[in-house]
């Protein structure tokens, strides 16, 4: 076995301005569920999942590079709060960006991407970790000029140029930005991973807190009836269950593996950040599909709505399950028959009012978490004992 000292990796507690920063995002859920809710078609959902990947992008650059630098240093506090400016306008863009403010959305959106890594290019210590966000640079020029064009031209074309934009950046995410004969090895870093993964982990909870309030705010806008209730009521044992599905000992089994078996937390980390892109794309479309539900509650079922209240905790399941597989080496079995189940409830669903779909999908869901718990908690232990 090797003897060679591993880096330094100090471990921070998440910062209120990090936090602060964050909330800003909240105004960004309820903007794309807003968009495909009031955008019901195919093109919808793929103008959505354009305008999701480019405003969780820079949540995620943003919070990998306020991690790398450290907040408590002065220039990476002042990037936080400008970048939090910044995304305050291009979130409230989000659902007129593919009609009249697609300025209003690129704009903000690219000062936030070339301030970001700038600052992290200049200002991070070590010369590996500037080359790797120099490099980072050359990813994003290339992604600004598709983003630049889509908002010049007509909005009927727009769609192309953005989903190609996105297309670069979702790919520079997730191979973690390489450019011929030049890669960093992660593994080199000084690297808080604990830190980001408590970052992932509350942010996490301000998207469920998100799909709550849109239940919340359902429910407030239609009648009061006895049906509508149950609705809400089957909406928010759903979200309970998602949330369990994690924080039933699947956060502890997570850090438990990094501090275990981790060389790489950065790994870790990253792939972390890539799963989450899925996990916001779920709850948008779980939060939809519940508000179109709350609406008619014992009206007719449809493949619209079967697809987004089945297919929103399906995505959030295979998604988890790749992550949990891919880092953990456990509890993603039960994940995938849990999305075996939601397929076959799905299918089903067409046929059945939303009410009944909703008590079909707490039961799925609410297994599925009781047999994850036990499972998270038992792989933790045992990792935790090494």
């Amino acid at each position: 076995m090797s003897s060679a000292p591993q880096p330094l990796r100090p471990r921070r507690d998440v910062s209120p301005l990090e936090l602060f920063y964050d909330l800003v995002f909240v105004l960004a859920v309820s903007q794309l569920s807003h968009h495909l809710l009031e955008h019901l078609t195919w093109r919808g959902a793929a103008e959505t999942a354009v305008l999701l990947i480019a405003v969780f992008g820079s949540w995620a650059y943003t919070s990998m590079e306020a991690t790398l630098l450290d907040v408590s240093r002065r220039v990476t506090r002042w990037m936080i709060v400008g970048v939090m400016g910044l995304g305050l306008f291009m979130n409230a863009a989000i659902s007129h960006a593919f009609d009249d403010r697609a300025w209003a959305f690129v704009v903000p959106l690219l000062a936030i991407l070339f301030g970001a890594c700038t600052t992290t290019a200049l200002a991070a210590r070590g010369d590996p970790l500037r080359e790797h966000f120099r490099r980072t640079l050359v990813w994003i020029t290339a992604s600004a000029a598709l983003w630049i064009t889509g908002a010049a031209v007509a909005p009927d074309a727009r769609l192309w140029w953005w989903g190609a934009a996105a297309l670069i950046d979702l790919t520079g995410a997730w191979l973690a930005h390489p450019l011929p004969g030049r890669s960093l090895s992660s593994q080199e870093l000084e690297f808080d991973a604990d830190h980001m993964i408590e970052r992932l982990r509350l942010f996490f909870i301000i998207l469920l807190g998100e799909t709550v309030l849109t239940a919340g705010r359902t429910l407030a806008d239609t009648p009061l009836t006895a049906a509508g209730i149950f609705a809400t009521a089957g909406v928010f044992a759903a979200l309970v269950a998602m949330w369990a599905v994690y924080f039933g000992g699947a956060e502890n089994l997570i850090t438990t593996t990094v501090a275990a078996t981790g060389t790489d937390p950065m790994r870790t980390v990253r792939l972390g950040v890539n799963c989450a892109y899925l996990v916001l794309a779920a709850l948008v479309a779980f939060a939809v599909g519940s508000e179109l539900a709350i609406d008619h509650p014992i009206g007719h079922g449809s493949a619209t709505i079967a697809l987004l209240l089945f297919g929103g905790p399906l995505l959030y399941l295979a998604a988890t399950a790749w992550y949990f597989h891919t880092t953990a080496h456990g509890a993603w079995a039960e994940r995938l028959l849990g999305c075996a189940a939601l397929v076959v409830a799905g299918i089903t669903a067409i046929r059945l009012p939303p009410l009944a779909s909703l008590a079909l999908l707490d039961i799925i869901l609410i297994s599925t978490a009781l047999v994850l718990t036990r499972t998270q908690r038992s792989l933790a232990r045992t990792l935790g004992s090494w």
